[in-house]
């Protein structure tokens, strides 16, 4: 499948800094101990970065369960329960692969009410037919009753390596704060 690649607009690199997604992580901390839900996620490209910014915000012990770092595919399998015939199909960056590492965080924990996953190409190498260099896919998932409602998007970031990763922290925090209902001004600050 081949998307159409835009840059994300509100996201342009100069616009990018841990100042904005520690923001975002305390708004978020602060939505989920009023909702009374507790996150985790999943990361690949970011390698950590998320997980970071989440637990940066004092207190977040109360609202942030775990955070897997699954690089590799194997990773994905062993920790995630991602399907091998998902990666052989559609790639470790994928939509697919994504929802089922969000969905994977949320099998793994019980206490998990919300998660979030992030794979993709970094750069500056890795870029394939349909695939270029900034293409991150994201997995949502929130539990709904007996089940898990999740959903995926991909957008391509500008710049460098830290650029992208950055860019792709600050997205699924502002996804994350979208799925529980929270307001996310998109636009350049």
């Amino acid at each position: 499948m081949t998307l159409p690649h835009k840059p994300v607009p509100g996201l342009a690199p100069a616009s990018l800094s841990q100042a904005q997604a520690l923001g975002l992580a305390e708004r978020l901390g602060a939505a989920l101990q009023r909702r009374g839900l507790v996150l985790g996620a999943a990361e690949s490209c970011t390698g950590g970065l998320l997980a970071g910014a989440i637990t940066a915000v004092a207190g977040s012990s109360e609202w942030f369960d775990r955070g897997f770092v699954t690089y590799s595919n194997d990773a994905k399998i062993a920790e995630l329960n991602v399907s091998a015939d998902t990666l052989d199909r559609f790639g470790a960056v994928s939509e697919e692969t994504a929802l089922e590492m969000a969905s994977g965080v949320m099998l793994a924990s019980p206490a998990v009410h919300i998660a979030a996953s992030t794979t993709g190409i970094a750069g500056p190498g890795g870029a394939t037919p349909g695939k270029p260099v900034g293409m991150v896919c994201f997995g949502f998932a929130i539990r709904n009753g007996d089940g898990i409602t999740s959903r995926a998007d991909t957008q391509v970031f500008a710049g460098d390596r830290a650029q992208v990763r950055q860019g792709s922290v600050v997205y699924a925090l502002r996804g994350l704060l979208e799925l529980i209902g929270e307001p996310v001004h998109r636009s350049r600050p």
